[in-house]
This record gives structure tokens, C-alpha cells and sequence, in this order.
């Protein structure tokens, strides 16, 4: 892990059991970075977790990218899991604080993997934050825009147990609720509550209001998503209801030359429902 000090707060950064070394940034980090062990320069991979996650939903991709040559930040985004600060009151917001933990890890470029509310930072910073300094973009689970209910908005602002309630029914596949879980023994929608039930109070409702308001190239003066230069992939789950294959289908339309990968039988919980589908693909996409 590592922690780094982004606009005057900590960052909590999971670096995949390893050393956090990047390649040599072009210019000079705006704050040192706090890691031990041997230098040495590798690609950078960042994740970027959802609304109401944190870090750990990329616990097996992130540690295996970190294992297998490349540097790897997982961080937890502003008052989400442990970092300080209040969550983002944007998604801009939120790529702008990104580019800021680029700029403190001494980071010139790299390679972002972003879920659902994720893959919207992931996708503001490579087309509007800083697309210069994206090498390749993978969004998983997403759509542009992406329409949260007022019935889910209303029960995270006044009852959040329910509102996990909803987002475990809508987000995981039917065979999720009746076990299949890759880990034996483990409970899925137990571990997703148990996650979002971590989260401080008003956490999960500044992510869903963000993702509901983000429009990508709304305005004349916003580049338009075929600005995008660098390679791009759109994970989709064939039984996700909250990104459904119709939004995905539209969002692909506006990213040309976007690659597509559906995995049967995944909800909107890809990492968790379908975590070596979800590998393989990431592997498949970066090593191309």
C-alpha cells in the first residue's frame, strides 16, 4: 500500500502487494512518494473503484498486474475506505483529482480501468482532464449517460440500508443470488453490503448523484468522446440491469473504434461475478 497527500488529504493507494515504482515521470511529482524497495520502472495501471467501493473490488486484477511488470494504484477515492477528505461532488471533480494523484506519484502516463462510476472518471480524464497522458482506457460497466432512479437516489439520502438493498438486486446476475460464487464458502451480495455498509454516511449518495448528472461532450466547449486517441475496451455484463446491453451498444456507437467484450451470464458486478473473465480480457487488451 502507499499513501499519498492529494489537495491537502491523505490517498490511500492499494498497489497490489508490491513496491509501487513507475516509469521516470517527465516532469517533477508534486508530492514524494511513500514506497520501499528496489527501483525500478514499470507501465502504470490505475483502478478506479465505483460508487460506494473502495480499493478493494480489484483485489484479484490489481495484485496480478502487480505481480506480472507493471506498477499498479488502486486508490480509494476521496472519503471513501481510507482516504481523507469528502467524496467528490463531480465526476470532473473526480478526474481532476485524479490527474492529482498522478501528478503525486510522479506519474507521466498510464494505462486507467475504471467501473461504472470509475470507468465516468476514467473516461472525463482521457477526454478532458488529461488525454495526453492516458496510454489506454478500459470501462467496465458503463453507460453515457448513466440514469440513476429516484427511488435508489431517495432511499441512499434517507435509508441506506435499502439503497443497498436495490443496488445488490439490480447489479448482480440471477445465478449471484443463488450462490455462484468462484470463492467457495464466500457470499457475494453479503460482501458487496458488507463493503457499501463501510462506507461513511453520505458516500454512496454523492457517487449516484454524480453518475446521474455527468454528461460527457454536452456543450460545444466539452471535447467530443471521438477525441478520444488511445485504445479503448467497454467490459459489459450480458445480465446487468443497471448498464444494460442497449446503453452499452449506444456508448460503444459514440467511441469509434472501441473494442467490445460481453461476458454471459455477469450482472453489473463484473469484478465479482465474473473476476477471471474480467482478467483474461484486461490482459488480452493491455498486452496488445
Amino acid at each position: 500500500m502507499m499513501e499519498l497527500l492529494v489537495s491537502g488529504e491523505t490517498a490511500y493507494c492499494y498497489t497490489g502487494g508490491r513496491p509501487f515504482h513507475a516509469h521516470a515521470p517527465s516532469f517533477p511529482p508534486a508530492a514524494p512518494v511513500h514506497a520501499a524497495g528496489p527501483a525500478a520502472a514499470a507501465p502504470v495501471v490505475v483502478f478506479i473503484h465505483g460508487a460506494g467501493q473502495d480499493h478493494s473490488c480489484w483485489n484479484l486484477q490489481s495484485r496480478w498486474f502487480a505481480h506480472h511488470g507493471f506498477a499498479v494504484l488502486a486508490p480509494d477515492l476521496p472519503g471513501h475506505g481510507r482516504s481523507g477528505g469528502t467524496p467528490p461532488a463531480s465526476i470532473e471533480a473526480a478526474a481532476d483529482w485524479i490527474v492529482a494523484l498522478l501528478d503525486a506519484a510522479g506519474v507521466a502516463h498510464a494505462t486507467l480501468i475504471g467501473h461504472s462510476m470509475g470507468s465516468l472518471i476514467a473516461l472525463d480524464v482521457a477526454t478532458r482532464a488529461a488525454p495526453w497522458r492516458i496510454s489506454r482506457l478500459a470501462l467496465l460497466g458503463c453507460s453515457l449517460p448513466m440514469p440513476v432512479s429516484d427511488g435508489l437516489i431517495a432511499a441512499a439520502r434517507d435509508d441506506e440500508p435499502a439503497a443497498w438493498q436495490m443496488i445488490n438486486d439490480w447489479s448482480h446476475s440471477p445465478r449471484a443470488h443463488v450462490g455462484g460464487n468462484t470463492v467457495p464458502g464466500a457470499w457475494m451480495l453479503g460482501a458487496n453490503r458488507q463493503l457499501m455498509a463501510s462506507q461513511r454516511t453520505g458516500v454512496l449518495l454523492a457517487g449516484l448523484d454524480a453518475c446521474r448528472r455527468y454528461q460527457a461532450d454536452a456543450t460545444p466547449a466539452s471535447p467530443p468522446l471521438t477525441s478520444l486517441a488511445c485504445p479503448v475496451l467497454v467490459i459489459a455484463g450480458a445480465a446487468d440491469r443497471m448498464t444494460p446491453a442497449r446503453a452499452t451498444r449506444e456508448l460503444i456507437a459514440r467511441l469509434p473504434g472501441a473494442q467490445l467484450t460481453t461476458l454471459a451470464g455477469a450482472g453489473h458486478s463484473l469484478m465479482a461475478e465474473q473476476p477471471d473473465a474480467v482478467l483474461d480480457t484486461l490482459r488480452g487488451f493491455i498486452s496488445q
